[in-house]
């Protein structure tokens, strides 16, 4: 029974080693080291583990329980990142609403999704893997000159322009008149993955999931040092605004990585100021993810956040989120 404890008791250092290893994405860049932006994709599973051997120790009444328990604070804002809760905005009255989907090329069907975005009632409707036919949801006004990225709204276009990446992503920005005054807004689609799913699927013969891994980690890896440079040029065109800034879409990481906390530096996550519950978009594989995100300057105070999962009309759910003026 000694043994099984000790061995538990180094496996759960480990796990929370491997937690706390994340926030080193603050600091590293795939380019100097990628295996730990990696390591962001296992901090849901991480901390789902972490918390069943906390509550194991606590059966079993040890005061390690205490230890473990305590290291549990240095987890709580990352994983708010992930499921958080929040008192409505009580008498809080929104300015605008804003919508961002990767709607897949409408391959789910188009009627569905164009229906759908036309009666949103979002003042701004971003989209990433698109058709060019923004026209469907009736929108006055919409942007639609770039291949992946476009924009739909409801008031005065004033202004677009392409952030240059060297990559198959693709982002660009539009300034938008709002109540008489300008909002920037930034859709960003990073670099995407372009997994092969039978690639990935686990299988029973040890050789085989060997190459899956290699395949995995040789697909992420590259990808990972392609983010660094395109969140590089979003950092500059947000810093570079003379507006208060969206910036929203698909962003092609998971929080604790790389690219969330380089933007997150600089603006701020509306999920964790007005969501509720899950904030995973993303449901192409069994365990979802959060890639999705809509984030905001100081001059924009988050009133609502939500991903809105009544229909799948693509492989992404909506993300949705309202915006007050500070005064």
């Amino acid at each position: 029974m000694r043994l099984f404890r000790f061995l538990f008791t180094v496996f759960h250092f480990t796990v929370v080693a491997l937690l706390a290893g994340t926030a080193l994405n603050a600091y590293v860049p795939p380019k100097v080291f990628a295996w730990m932006n990696m390591l962001s994709l296992a901090f849901p599973f991480l901390l789902i583990i972490h918390t069943v051997l906390c509550m194991m120790w606590l059966v079993l009444w040890k005061k390690r329980a205490f230890i473990f328990l305590a290291a549990t604070l240095l987890f709580y804002y990352p994983a708010k990142r992930w499921i958080n809760f929040t008192a409505p905005a009580e008498g809080e009255v929104a300015d605008f609403k804003v919508l961002t989907m990767n709607i897949k090329g409408a391959a789910y069907g188009k009627e569905t999704l164009y229906s759908y975005l036309k009666n949103s009632n979002a003042d701004v409707i971003l989209v990433q893997e698109y058709a060019k036919n923004l026209k469907n949801t009736d929108y006055p006004n919409t942007v639609q000159s770039y291949s992946i990225v476009g924009l739909a709204s409801k008031t005065k276009v004033i202004e677009h322009q392409r952030i240059e990446t060297s990559s198959n992503g693709e982002s660009f920005y539009a300034d938008i008149e709002i109540k008489g005054r300008t909002v920037r807004f930034i859709n960003m689609y990073l670099n995407p993955f372009a997994f092969d799913k039978n690639k990935v699927k686990p299988s029973e013969d040890y050789e085989k999931n060997k190459r899956k891994v290699r395949y995995i980690a040789g697909t992420l890896i590259p990808t990972f040092k392609i983010h660094q440079d395109e969140v590089a040029a979003i950092r500059k065109a947000v810093l570079d605004s003379p507006y208060p800034v969206v910036l929203a879409g698909d962003f092609n990481a998971v929080p604790s990585s790389y690219e969330y906390y380089q933007l997150s530096d600089v603006l701020h996550d509306a999920f964790l100021t007005a969501g509720n519950g899950l904030s995973t978009s993303f449901h192409d594989y069994k365990f979802p993810i959060r890639i999705d995100y809509i984030f905001s300057s100081k001059d924009l105070k988050p009133i609502s956040y939500w991903v809105d999962r009544h229909e799948k009309m693509s492989d992404h759910y909506p993300v949705i989120a309202t915006f007050k003026f500070e005064k």
